[in-house]
């Protein structure tokens, strides 16, 4: 097959494409420049967009020995990515750039782009198994899987999808790109948030929606509690940072439950407030034949494993969780797994709409960790 890899410049593509082209495939190497001023990105042990990771990546495709391209995507990265980052936290919702840079950018625009040039599949080093029956598992290295960061993947797109580390630790790839004489092999990995070059996303935020104070309030008694400059710096479950002048009570810590961006409020109370047992989700990406499944289900990027019914309905998906989970934010992806002989099988995701948790007794359901008025 004739295949592109998507190389950014860390160790995981580099032995990817090493991997595809000792496979047998015509391998071609291509980086994304995905910032529209490289030098405000993260750069060394943070970056993946950097004019280093190219050069980085420039110099694998050359000790592999394959023909290297840079592709300019910054503008379609910065609509797709960074401006639906802003417009989510806008909205009171918690958006994951990393699933959307895949959704959008690697597995849309890459892919599309590959696909019109003549090239049969897109290889990349993400931590993910794709075997032979088609379906998605997660790495056989729980701590590097990226399975939840790729079960927004369709059909089409995972059939013209490679992923040659599946099958091997992190530390078995970085001994083959040492045995390979690839230079990256001892490169720290990326973290964060590459286009947000000092970490701090609250500022980030602050530069571009400004400051719009509000109240925080008590979920409870509807007290006020203190002042925020901006809802959209806050998160469902997050804990510091709230500045709050009137203490609880009992002396507890306070938590995020929600955020309305209509009244410009955070709602605050105690951890066990959080707890929620029914998940609903809009814009399924479903691959099960059942449209109700009982399996797990994981809420963040590297958030708890749950057990939980699933019902999939045309647009929506319905988690009622076995176990109440806490820190369930909107725009975050729920994704389903199911266990079988050869590990977790990923059925499907939905970006998470709310949360909800029923009183006991009292037979209905009340918002919990949602986002109310958007």
């Amino acid at each position: 097959m004739r295949v592109l890899a998507a190389m950014s410049g860390g160790v995981d593509s580099a032995v990817a494409a090493a991997r595809a082209r000792d496979a047998g495939h015509d391998v071609t190497g291509v980086h994304l420049a995905l910032a529209r001023n490289p030098q405000t990105y993260r750069t060394g042990a943070r970056g993946c967009c950097t004019l280093e990771d190219s050069r980085d990546a420039r110099r694998a495709a050359d000790v592999i020995g394959i023909p290297f391209y840079v592709w300019d995507m910054a503008e379609q990265f910065h609509e797709d990515v960074v401006d639906d980052f802003v417009a989510e936290y806008a909205a009171g919702r918690t958006p994951n750039p990393c699933l959307r840079c895949n959704e959008k950018i690697k597995f849309a625009a890459v892919l599309d782009r590959a696909v019109a040039l003549g090239f049969d599949a897109v290889v990349t080093g993400h931590h993910a198994r794709l075997g032979p029956d088609g379906h998605l598992r997660r790495s056989v290295d729980l701590a590097k899987d990226q399975s939840y960061v790729l079960a927004v993947l369709t059909r089409t797109q995972l059939d013209r999808a490679i992923f040659p580390l599946g099958d091997s630790t992190k530390t078995q790839v970085r001994e083959e790109a040492a045995a390979r004489g690839l230079a990256v092999a001892d490169k720290p990995d990326s973290h964060d948030i590459c286009f947000i070059a000092d970490g701090d996303t609250r500022g980030f935020l602050a530069d571009r929606l400004g400051e719009t104070p509000g109240d925080i309030v008590d979920g409870r008694t509807g007290a006020v509690l203190g002042q925020h400059a901006g809802a959209y710096a806050y998160t469902v479950g997050q804990r510091k940072g709230l500045d709050l002048r009137v203490p609880a009570p009992d002396g507890r810590p306070r938590y995020v439950l929600s955020i309305t961006p209509k009244t410009n409020t955070v709602t605050v109370g105690p951890r066990e407030d959080l707890a929620v047992d029914t998940v609903t989700a809009d814009r399924p990406i479903w691959h099960a034949e059942q449209t109700t499944v009982e399996c797990d289900v994981q809420l963040r990027a590297h958030g708890e494993v749950v057990q939980a019914v699933v019902t999939v309905d045309g647009d929506g998906l319905t988690a009622r969780l076995r176990t109440p989970a806490r820190g369930v934010a909107a725009g975050q992806a729920i994704v389903a797994y199911r266990r079988d002989a050869d590990g977790d099988i990923v059925l499907g995701s939905a970006t998470i709409s709310a949360g909800l948790s029923a009183p006991a007794g009292s037979g209905q359901a009340t918002t919990s960790g949602a986002v109310a008025g958007g």
